[in-house]
Order: C-alpha cells, then structure tokens, then sequence
C-alpha cells in the first residue's frame, strides 16, 4: 500500500507530466508560426499589402537571366504573388458549406438528443462519429464521380431556372466543378462535426428544466425552443464556428472538386475557384522551381494568412464550447 509521501510524489510527477504536456501544443504553435513568418518574410517585403488584394498570380520568367528587385528581395522577372481570388473562394466555399451544413446538423443533434431513444441515439451516434472521420480523399473522390455530373445535369440548371432572377445563380454552369461544388463537399465534411458537438452541448441542458417545461404543458418543440436551444446557443455557434474552422482548412477534397482556378474572381455559384489551401498544394511542385526561391516564401504567406485566420476560428469557437460545458456543469 502506498504511503502519503509516495502520494504526494505521484501527484507532483503527474502535475508536471500534464503540464508538460498541455504546454507541448503551445510551443508546437508557436513554433508553426515562427517557421511561417521566417519563410514568408521575404514575400512580405516584396509584395506589402498587394498580397492580400492583388488578383494576379504569376510565378514569373524562370527561364530568363532578369529579376526584379524590390525592398532588397528579388524575384523572377514578371512576378506577381496576390491572392485574393484564392481568400475569396475560401471564405464562399466555407460559408457556402455552413449554411448547407448548420440545419442539418443542428437537426441531427436535436434528433439524437431530444427525440430517439437513449439505445438508438448511441448508436446512431457513433454512426456520425465515424462519419466524420472519412479520408477527406474519398469525399473528394466522391465528388468527382457523383456530384460533380449530378450539379451539371440536375442541380444546376434547376437552381437557374428557381433562383436565376438572383445574379449569383446566373451564367454558365460548365461541368459542374466549381464553388458550390466545393461548398457541398464541405458540407458532407463538416457536418458530422457540427452534429457530434450539438448533440454534446445539447445533453449539457438540466434535465430537471426540461422536465418542468414538459410539466407545464410545452409541447417537446416548444420545450426545445424554449428551454434546450438557449440554454445551448453559446455552445452550439462554438461547433458552428468549429466547422467553419475545418471548412477554411480542408485540402484535397475542394482541390478535387473546385477546378483550380487561378487569377480568376468568382462571378457566380458555379464559377471555377480556387483556395488558400488547395493552391498550396497545387502551386508547390511549379513554385520549387523557381531559383530565387520567392515562389516558395510567397506559399508560406498563403500558409500563414490561412494559420492565422484558423486561429481567429477555432479559438473562440473552443472558448464558446468551453463555457457551455462548465455552464452545464454547475447546473448538474
């Protein structure tokens, strides 16, 4: 049997070892940023504030003896690095798929909560669990070989012919690949995570509120309204501000359905995009080739814009899930 001492010791060595621990993701972010701001200092002084506004994207003449200079920092002659064709399609792509995804989800936490029994509930939500860990791969793989031909043959032309008095929705609807293409596919993506987070929120709600409700003669909807979804609000927009955060970042999946679209705006819904994080990877074997090497800095830029705007999600989003589970904590 242990004495008091060794205790004591236990305890000390597993304060520490958790400390150290929850302290390994700070500096593993610190150290993140400090890599990206070292590699993109030298687009930053050659591109200042054009970066973030600029339309044009061209890696320059690799080809050539001439550079351009500026700030002290060179680069191919004919260089252009702006990428706010890549923020926009981004931020549409990723409000596209929250819109698509918040009712659904909200819907499906509701459901697995409020109406189905505890037995199918649990399985149903282990079912959404798994969901949300699908390769984002075969999500986009999906997308090229169901939804893409389903939005240019059905989707699209009956979005037109419903909604074409909206300029948005107007204009050529091509193949299929493009903006909404890539918001659906987020929506599948982030669904399940929005639906996980709302289904835990959700149970944080006292029972004993709900059953008074119920008591006085609300109706289950009108318990829901009443009782559950404000006592919840707060932790709810944290999972829709979490899957806004995975929307910003994903990958593959919009780089597979998306069309690539570079030194393009978006003119409508079914425009061809293109995505901070998607045209990392699209642009880096062609950026490696260029000797001055600014190509490369110019993606790390990319690379800490999209880390810094996560950041700004995903903290607030964990914050607001923080608060309602404390919150549902002191009322248990």
């Amino acid at each position: 049997m242990a004495t008091p001492g060794k205790v004591r010791a236990l305890d000390r060595v597993m304060r520490v070892a958790t400390g150290i621990i929850a302290g390994g993701s700070l500096v593993a972010m610190a150290a993140i940023l400090i890599f990206l701001l070292r590699d993109s200092w030298p687009s930053i002084l050659y591109n200042g504030g054009h970066f973030l506004t600029s339309i044009s994207w061209n890696i320059g003449n690799l080809y050539g003896n001439s550079l351009s200079h500026h700030n002290g920092v060179v680069a191919p002659a004919g260089a252009a690095y702006g990428i706010l064709p890549f923020i926009l399609g981004t931020l549409l792509s990723s409000l596209i798929a929250v819109l698509l995804a918040v009712p659904l989800a909200v819907g499906i936490g509701l459901l697995l909560v409020e109406y189905l029994p505890w037995r199918i509930g649990e399985s149903l939500s282990f079912v959404v669990e798994m969901l949300a860990g699908i390769p984002s791969v075969v999500i986009g793989l999906w997308g090229i070989a169901v939804l893409i031909p389903w939005i240019g043959r059905d989707l699209g032309p009956w979005l037109q012919a419903v909604f074409g008095f909206i300029p948005f929705f107007r204009g050529p609807i091509g193949s299929g690949q493009g903006l909404l293409a890539a918001g659906l596919v987020l929506a599948v993506m982030i669904t399940p995570i929005i639906a996980a987070t709302t289904r835990d929120v959700l149970r944080q709600t006292p029972r004993e509120t709900k059953e008074g409700a119920l008591g006085l003669g609300l109706t289950r909807w009108e318990m829901i309204r009443a009782v559950s979804l404000p006592w919840s609000a707060s932790g709810i927009f944290g999972a829709v501000i979490l899957g806004l955060g995975r929307a910003l970042g994903e990958t593959m999946a919009v780089l597979m359905v998306s069309g690539s679209a570079v030194n393009y705006l978006p003119q409508n819904i079914f425009s061809p995009i293109g995505t901070m994080a998607a045209t990392i990877v699209s642009q880096l074997d062609s950026a490696m080739t260029d000797p001055t090497g600014m190509a490369v800095h110019a993606l790390a830029e990319i690379a800490l814009v999209l880390f810094v705007m996560s950041i700004l999600v995903n903290v607030p989003a964990r914050l607001l899930l923080s608060r309602a589970v404390k919150k549902g904590g002191e009322a248990q």
